[in-house]
């Protein structure tokens, strides 16, 4: 198994604390993998393997235990052979009614240390969730980054010896589900697993929990947004797409529709901040995929749209790294991205090839109009050094994604 240290390092902190670890993310992102990460770990640690309960609800082999009651006679019946602390490990737990009450009764009568994944952001939203409030931490789990992607085609695929820039075509047009090494990196098949994935998810965790009924309109509004990565974005566009398609919805229907999509973690939202007036706008916001490989899978891969796909992909990565990230609005102009976390902040500009110098005053001019002193960078594909124009550094994508 290949370790996902970026995850493993932050879960560490947590082990045999009293906090229930809850990681989220979308269905084949690997939050399998890392409870089976885990479960090795604690092994190394020197726990007895018959104290770690592992339970994935996808396996039809624990069917009857997605019934709350009947789970936590299960784990008690086996608690009671067992001496000393119990780790309980339980994957995809969204598919347990009232997997909530279950839980907050190990933590009362057991002496435990519990990990639970789930695919759906509501996981920790509902009534129920009261639960376990103040008892647990959120650790998110993204699709693989840049620097994950080449350590895993390295692993799976030695023979494959490609450098950076081959690599990150790759990266490009398949993304970033650590499945996707197992394909020898043909397209065909590559996009077959992804287009599967893609419906499992729709299928599972947005038409069957939302009750969806019009799939054909679903399937539409998620088209038009993965063919507008990058763009700015209303209901009111989307409307007047289907409307020109011969299909009628509100723009509350819109917002619904994506608001699930969200959940299920194929998209991701990203809001305007007007950086003058320090405030977040409730308009113009942006849509990228967690997964730049469906994407391709269902519209394939267009050279042309490269600057939506590069702005994804840092996107993500600032996720990754714990930002809380915006749209910038600087009177007329717009920084892509504002990244913050805790007291630090950072400002960046992403685009293709800083090709001429009219795409050079673009890019830069937002920046020096910023009357701070946080780092600030324009990221480009360009085959040239880093340099520094009146403190903004011009670094390359990739060199910033390693």
């Amino acid at each position: 198994m290949i370790k996902r240290e970026m995850y493993l390092k932050e879960i560490r902190n947590f082990i045999d604390k009293p906090i229930i670890k809850v990681i989220t993310g979308m269905r084949r992102s690997g939050k399998s993998m890392i409870l089976k990460l885990i479960s090795q770990e604690l092994l190394e640690k020197g726990v007895n393997s018959q104290n770690i309960i592992y339970i994935n609800f996808e396996s039809l082999m624990f069917s009857e235990l997605t019934e709350f009651k009947k789970l936590y006679s299960y784990i008690i019946e086996k608690s009671q052979t067992l001496s000393g602390k119990i780790y309980i490990l339980l994957d995809e737990i969204q598919e347990v009614q009232f997997w909530e009450k279950t839980i907050n009764s190990f933590i009362v009568d057991l002496d435990c240390d519990i990990y639970i994944t789930g695919s759906n952001a509501n996981l920790l939203s509902s009534e129920l969730a009261t639960y376990i409030a103040g008892r647990y931490i959120e650790i998110k789990i993204y699709p693989l980054s840049f620097k994950e992607f080449i350590e895993f085609s390295k692993v799976n695929n030695p023979q494959q010896v490609l450098n950076t820039e081959e690599y990150f075509e790759q990266y490009l047009q398949f993304g970033g589900l650590p499945g996707i090494h197992n394909f020898n990196y043909d397209k065909t098949s590559i996009y077959q697993y992804l287009s599967d994935i893609y419906s499992s998810i729709l299928l599972k965790d947005v038409i069957a929990r939302n009750n969806i009924r019009d799939i054909d309109l679903l399937e539409r509004i998620i088209l038009y947004i993965f063919d507008n990565i990058g763009n700015t974005f209303s209901a009111k566009n989307v409307s007047d797409f289907l409307k020109s398609q011969g299909r009628k919805l509100s723009r509350e229907t819109v917002y619904n529709y994506l608001k699930a999509l969200e959940n299920a973690y194929i998209l991701s939202k990203i809001q305007r901040f007007d950086i003058k007036g320090k405030a977040i706008l409730e308009t113009m916001e942006k849509f990228y995929l967690t997964d730049l490989g469906f994407r391709h899978a269902k519209l394939g891969y267009r050279a042309n749209d490269i600057a939506g796909y590069l702005e994804n992909i840092v996107y993500l990565e600032l996720l990754r790294k714990k930002y809380t990230v915006n749209i910038g609005k600087l009177k007329t102009k717009e920084v892509d991205f504002i990244g913050t976390y805790l007291d630090q902040k950072l400002y960046i500009q992403v685009t293709y090839l800083l090709a001429s110098k009219e795409t050079i005053e673009r890019e830069f001019s937002p920046l020096k109009e910023i009357e701070d002193n946080y780092p600030k960078y324009v990221l480009s594909m360009d085959q040239i050094g880093e340099y520094n124009i009146d403190g903004i550094i011009r670094k390359k994508i990739t060199n910033f994604l390693l």
